[in-house]
């Protein structure tokens, strides 16, 4: 690739992993309570504020050797992998989407999904600070995008049937994505209430509810579809894997909020492999 096409994206790759490094913060911080602002970013162990160029994404993690340079304690290996799949997301969409709008709305939604997975995984909850704003903007995007002028002689010449329902949903993605908020939180709500009412216990969190709520404002009905369905069986294979690991030992719950961040991921980057039409 000659020098000149491979610029936008070494600089895709940087303004990714620098967003990554503000991740980082959001992923510490978010569920204790703290604020994502102030102050600066400092050691979690000995407090100290790190200095600017101590804190150069990937880099400095490797000339430090992933040890603080105050106290010397070991930095987790999450923050450079924060900030080297923040980076590499960014160069993704970037080639697949080029400088556009998509690129923009998609950026918000994976690296949302980024923070998700690790809160998710550390501390087995998904903060309404990330999904509820993060419908928002998957309601704008879509917004954004649709021809409106369009829509409406669409839905004056409108006569119910399913067909037409979805063919509508199909040309007109504000509706699609109000559609998706509404299903993908209402399938999960439906499967947590029926869980409870069986076993008499919560098998599935709000959070996971609304994170697809927010998937579906994104990526609409058939994103749902395929979301559900991909993450379902990720999770599975997962699980699986880790009873035949440990022995047929399963001590503890998986959360689900990672796999229906890396399905959302794939589908965002393959259109789901084209399964759904």
């Amino acid at each position: 690739m000659p020098e000149r096409e491979a610029l936008p994206y070494i600089l895709s790759f940087i303004l990714g992993s620098v967003i990554g490094s503000f991740l980082n913060v959001c992923i510490y911080r978010l569920p204790l309570g703290e604020s994502i602002v102030s102050p600066p970013s400092r050691c979690t162990s000995c407090g100290k504020a790190v200095r600017f160029y101590n804190n150069i994404p990937i880099l400095s993690y490797l000339l430090l050797r992933g040890k603080c340079a105050d106290c010397g304690s070991r930095i987790p290996m999450r923050y450079p992998a924060v900030e080297l799949l923040s980076g590499a997301a960014l160069t993704g969409l970037f080639y697949k989407y080029g400088l556009s709008l998509d690129t923009l709305f998609y950026a918000m939604l994976t690296f949302s999904l980024i923070v998700i997975t690790f809160i998710d995984l550390g501390h087995m909850i998904i903060p309404n600070a990330i999904t509820i704003p993060g419908a928002a903007a998957g309601l704008i995007y879509n917004a954004l995008i649709t021809d409106w002028g369009r829509s409406r002689d669409l839905l004056g010449a409108f006569s119910f049937s399913l067909e037409n329902f979805f063919g509508v949903l199909n040309e007109v993605p504000f509706l699609d994505s109000v559609f998706g908020l509404i299903t993908g939180g209402g399938i999960l709500f439906l499967i947590a209430f029926l869980y409870i009412a069986v076993r008499k216990q919560e098998g599935m969190g709000m959070g996971d509810v609304k994170l697809l709520a927010m998937i579906g404002a994104f990526l609409g009905w058939k994103g749902v579809v395929f979301v559900m369905l991909a993450s379902s069986l990720i999770g599975t294979v997962t699980g699986l894997s880790i009873i035949l690991y440990k022995k047929g030992d399963l001590k503890y719950a998986l959360p689900f909020g990672p796999f229906l961040s890396l399905a959302s991921v794939i589908y965002v980057f393959t259109g789901g492999f084209r399964l759904i039409n």
